[in-house]
């Protein structure tokens, strides 16, 4: 889930992405839960998963790890997420610590 894009030297676009596991999380906080509602408006399976808000990777768009959308236009755009949703990841992401991993191809 994209939580911050800018550019960056030229026209580059560098993003911030928290990463979305199917992983139950092994601590309290630092993950929050996506609506069954919001997996679906979005074209997910019915699994349960999580936001993670206690790690975000950062690469230049596209980045190693952005695949298209099965059975779309092949583009990796799933849809846009609730405010209230992206309220609650970034208040978790307020509330403790935020890694930061670059990824890179």
């Amino acid at each position: 889930m994209v939580v911050l894009a800018a550019v960056a030297e030229g026209d580059l676009m560098q993003v911030y992405v928290a990463p979305v596991t199917t992983k139950p999380p092994r601590e309290a906080g630092g993950f929050v839960e996506m609506p069954m509602a919001v997996k679906r408006h979005l074209g997910l399976d019915d699994a349960r998963c999580w936001i993670v808000a206690g790690e975000v990777n950062r690469f230049v768009w596209p980045g190693p790890d952005v695949r298209p959308v099965r059975g779309g236009d092949g583009s990796p755009y799933y849809g846009k997420i609730p405010g209230a949703l992206l309220e609650k990841v970034r208040v978790a992401m307020r509330a403790g610590r935020v890694r930061i991993v670059r990824r890179e191809e």
